[in-house]
């Protein structure tokens, strides 16, 4: 069972947002919590507000709707900030000129998962499910083609080309 919670849209970019969500991801709901307490970003108590939201929702579940969790269990599987809207903004200039800058959104979500005994994730993600069959394994991944080496032949050829448009 998977418990989310999510920020709307939070007024710092999302590349300062993912330096503090790269020091919780895989940890207990516990250790993340005294790691946000103790960090120096402006972000971490948003981030901190919204791990205890996500705390919450599991404890819902457990108490009203019947699911059995173990909140000890709780780890951080996924934590993401997303770009949220730009607002783009402008500040005056020199010579009556004006400077043109961005003010960046970000768009925060927090995912809580139970492990199991053994510390693997018990948690079903959905659409994870391998399609049963001959085809499954069988197929091969394709692959991108990144553009044509060009051989000594074809280049002399653009060579050839260009020099006589001079």
């Amino acid at each position: 069972m998977e418990f989310r919670a999510q920020a709307r849209f939070m007024r710092v970019s999302p590349q300062k947002a993912r330096l503090v969500l790269d020091l919780i991801k895989g940890r207990r709901v516990e250790d993340a919590l005294n790691t946000l307490v103790f960090t120096k970003k402006r972000v971490a108590a948003t981030v901190e507000k919204l791990l205890r939201s996500a705390l919450e929702n599991a404890n819902y579940l457990s108490s009203e709707k019947g699911i059995d969790v173990d909140v000890d269990k709780l780890y951080v599987k996924r934590a993401v900030a997303n770009d949220g809207p730009r607002m783009k903004r402008i500040r005056p200039a020199p010579m009556g000129r004006a400077y043109h800058y961005v003010r960046r959104i970000s768009h925060i979500e927090i995912e809580l998962a139970e492990r199991g005994k053994d510390g693997e994730a018990i948690a079903n993600v959905v659409g994870a499910e391998r399609v049963s069959g001959a085809s499954a394994g069988t197929s091969k991944p394709r692959t991108k083609a990144k553009g044509k080496v060009q051989t000594g032949k074809s280049k002399a050829k653009v060579a050839k080309k260009f020099a006589g448009a001079r």
